[in-house]
């Protein structure tokens, strides 16, 4: 285990790596396939760029503990994308009984206050259940969680492992 863990510079720059990578699978699936996102696909988008950029803050640290608190930040926000794949699957599997396709995000964002924005994200709608791609029998949203969860899981090893002696 020390021998994954021992490079946690590298790692962390492998986890912003990934996220780029997914960002970039997005935009095409949104640009090339013509897939439109949803309020909860925005907000997820959100969290990877903020996991990307605070994970490559953490392997840019030469710092333990600046590193440390970097990683600590990107575990919250992959924390925070893990919750809203967890509620976008969740709607997935079981969809509102009427499905109204709703305003998009920036459209709630520019009519609404913050206050009312937030509920109205994560209470969903039928874009958000709908399912228009998927891989080896997995949602777009469950491959999401999947995701973030291994991300999150790798930041907290890499915040609870013991500093080496040199």
């Amino acid at each position: 285990m020390n021998q994954l863990f021992g490079a946690p510079r590298r790692i962390h720059g492998l986890i912003a790596a990934a996220c780029v990578a997914m960002l970039a699978f997005g935009m095409y699936l949104q640009h090339v396939v013509g897939l439109e996102p949803c309020p909860m696909c925005i907000v997820q988008r959100y969290a990877l760029i903020l996991v990307a950029v605070f994970s490559a803050l953490a392997a840019a640290t030469g710092g333990s503990g600046l590193r440390k608190f970097w990683g600590f930040v990107a575990l919250v926000f992959a924390a925070g994308g893990a919750f809203t794949a967890a509620r976008q699957s969740w709607l997935q599997w079981h969809p509102p009984e009427f499905a109204s396709c709703g305003r998009d995000i920036y459209g709630m964002i520019e009519t609404f206050p913050l206050q009312r924005v937030v509920p109205m994200i994560f209470r969903g709608s039928g874009d958000c259940s709908q399912i228009d791609w998927t891989f080896l029998g997995l949602s777009i949203a469950n491959w999401s969680f999947l995701c973030f969860v291994a991300f999150g899981l790798v930041f907290l090893a890499l915040l609870f492992q013991r500093q080496r002696r040199r």
